[in-house]
């Protein structure tokens, strides 16, 4: 049982830190800028185009040539980490959920690694300065990139669809 305050009915913490235990590395390539902080953050990328706020990615100039090729109207999809979630919580007790789930049936970013993800389109770009505005993005502003990846509609589909 934790003696943390913020675990719900039916959560369950893991008895170690998962940051403790990291066996790779990651740079950050840059920051996502957005509207939201703590308390105000949409839940999911959806809610977030709904407030019709958009946001950018400010990369760090070593990585800006890295845009080549990439324009308006493109979709990527962002990975990011989301690094004030809590790391230690393996099984969640969602509000929209009528019972707890494990960790790896959400999308949450309370998770062993908080990495993130959305697919969200370009809409404007300046990839000498290595600034990209976005349609939309659902984590606080400052979240560490990781990665943007092109999306590709005949690759990046679910199969059987």
């Amino acid at each position: 049982m934790s003696l943390r305050d913020d675990i719900r009915a039916g959560e369950a913490v893991l008895p170690f830190d998962p940051g403790d235990r990291a066996e790779a590395g990651v740079a950050f390539i840059g920051r996502i800028r957005s509207p939201w902080s703590k308390g105000d953050c949409p839940k999911n990328i959806g809610q977030a185009r709904e407030t019709g706020k958009p946001a950018r990615i400010e990369l760090d100039q070593a990585y800006a040539r890295g845009l080549r090729g990439l324009e308006a109207g493109r979709a990527v999809v962002l990975l990011y980490w989301m690094d004030r979630g809590s790391r230690d919580l393996i099984m969640q007790a969602p509000r929209h959920a009528d019972a707890p789930k494990g960790t790896f049936a959400l999308r949450s970013p309370r998770r062993p690694n908080p990495i993130a993800m959305a697919v969200v389109r370009i809409t404007d770009i300046d990839a000498e300065a290595g600034h990209i505005g976005i349609d939309a993005i659902d984590c606080f502003d400052g979240t560490p990139l990781l990665d943007i990846k092109p999306w590709f509609d005949g690759v990046d589909i679910p199969p059987d669809r």
